[in-house]
């Protein structure tokens, strides 16, 4: 019987024993799970911070890079609108120069031209008539010639009123020619430049009266043209355009191109704002 109980007692201590060996091994490697949770924890919070830390760093070299790229931009665009100033400046100055070189063409022309009827043939040789008093000397033609270059010049750098008053100095000292009527054409030109259409209508209309022939007569008449759209009035735009393409001497100029062009966008804007025919012959269905 003491051996039983002896037993028991042996079995009991054993059985106490190992469950506190299992329940300290649990405690023991719950612990060592925590601190393993932990790591594992501090490096993934380590790893996103610093991916963090990355990308914003990332994010603000684009944002940078977009900063530079927004200047370059900026700097094009004021490159390129500083280009184009030049440029047209330079077709402005071309267009000039090639219109001064014809008018001085022109009038090399004509001084040859009267030269020319100025000689006469006496017992068989050939000499100089005298000069015609009402013809404008060689000298003040020069003279004109030059004040009607800087007169360009001047217009060309801004100083409208200052180009004006010198046109109509060559016009008041000329009044006839090639040269009065260019004259007298700027004289317009600066008018309108200055926002002063009536008195720019009237001479570009006295252009066209008084130099029919003369080369700024297609350019004035397409002057008046384009006053006329700008004032609403199709009718007198029309004529002008009509003017111009009627008119003989201006069949090779720009003018006659630029005419055509505009009369035609006139006509087919006319059209399309027209309204649709009624057909009178459908009865109403009114009673």
């Amino acid at each position: 019987m003491k051996r039983l109980v002896l037993g028991s007692l042996i079995c009991a201590f054993a059985l106490t024993s190992c469950s506190s060996v299992t329940l300290l091994r649990t405690k023991e490697m719950k612990a060592v799970g925590d601190d393993v949770k932990s790591d594992v924890q501090q490096q993934v919070k380590q790893e996103v911070a610093a991916s963090t830390e990355a990308t914003f760093a990332r994010i603000d070299s684009l944002e940078q890079v977009i900063d530079s790229l927004s200047l370059v931009q900026k700097r094009m665009k004021v490159e390129l609108s500083m280009l184009s100033s030049k440029i047209a400046e330079i077709s402005d100055r071309n267009d000039s120069h090639h219109e001064e070189l014809l008018y001085r063409l022109d009038l090399l022309l004509g001084k040859s031209d009267k030269i020319l009827s100025k000689k006469v043939v006496v017992n068989g040789q050939t000499v100089e008539a005298p000069a015609d008093s009402a013809a404008i000397s060689s000298e003040k033609i020069q003279t004109l010639d030059s004040l009607f270059n800087t007169a360009r010049a001047d217009y060309h750098r801004g100083e409208i009123k200052l180009a004006y008053s010198e046109f109509k100095q060559i016009y008041e000292e000329s009044k006839t020619g090639q040269i009065a009527s260019d004259a007298l054409y700027w004289m317009g030109v600066c008018l309108a430049d200055a926002n002063q259409m009536d008195k720019a209508k009237t001479v570009f209309a006295r252009v066209v009266k008084a130099f029919p022939e003369a080369p700024k007569t297609c350019a004035a008449l397409l002057k008046l043209s384009n006053i006329a759209a700008s004032e609403g009035d199709l009718k007198t735009q029309k004529q002008y355009l009509q003017t111009i393409l009627g008119t003989k001497g201006c069949s090779d100029s720009n003018e006659f191109l630029q005419a055509a062009e505009i009369l035609e966008t006139v006509l087919n804007s006319e059209t399309a704002t027209e309204p649709a025919p009624v057909d009178s012959t459908k009865k109403s269905s009114a009673p």
